[in-house]
């Protein structure tokens, strides 16, 4: 009687760890064509997934109610300006709220980073363009 019930036990504890592991399995893979899916979209941005906890640039932008940067070029100023005032609005001593301060900030983050991204790449093409120029001193 006893070597029946640890039997079950064991049986259904099997089961419940296999389904476990087969539903983990299904969330890996549907993360990965995910981000695979957002890599392919999102050109340069493909390794920065974890960044802005998952924050995309679209809703990072409705969250600070400004324009995209178009062509890598955003008016930082409006976009620091919107921070600020949102931020400050959002201060936890002020009665604000701590999740949408955190909101916020990784808006900025995410815009900021993609401003940055473009800039980078527009100077890459820029030397690739002109071709690598090395500083040579008179003196040597």
């Amino acid at each position: 009687m006893a070597h029946r019930i640890i039997a079950q036990i064991v049986f259904t504890g099997s089961r419940v760890l296999g389904r476990a592991f087969a539903e983990a399995y299904r969330q890996a893979a549907a993360s990965q064509k995910y981000a695979q899916q957002a890599s392919k979209n999102n050109v340069g941005a493909a390794g920065n997934n974890f960044v802005s906890a998952g924050l995309t640039l679209e809703e990072a932008c409705k969250i600070l109610n400004v324009k995209p940067p178009q062509g890598g070029k955003a008016n930082m100023e409006d976009v620091t300006a919107r921070f600020k005032k949102l931020f400050d609005i959002n201060d936890p001593q002020k009665g604000g709220s701590f999740y949408l301060q955190s909101k916020v900030l990784r808006a900025r983050e995410r815009i900021e980073l993609e401003v940055r991204e473009a800039e980078t790449a527009a100077a890459r093409e820029k030397e690739l363009g002109e071709g690598w120029k090395p500083k040579v001193y008179k003196d040597r």
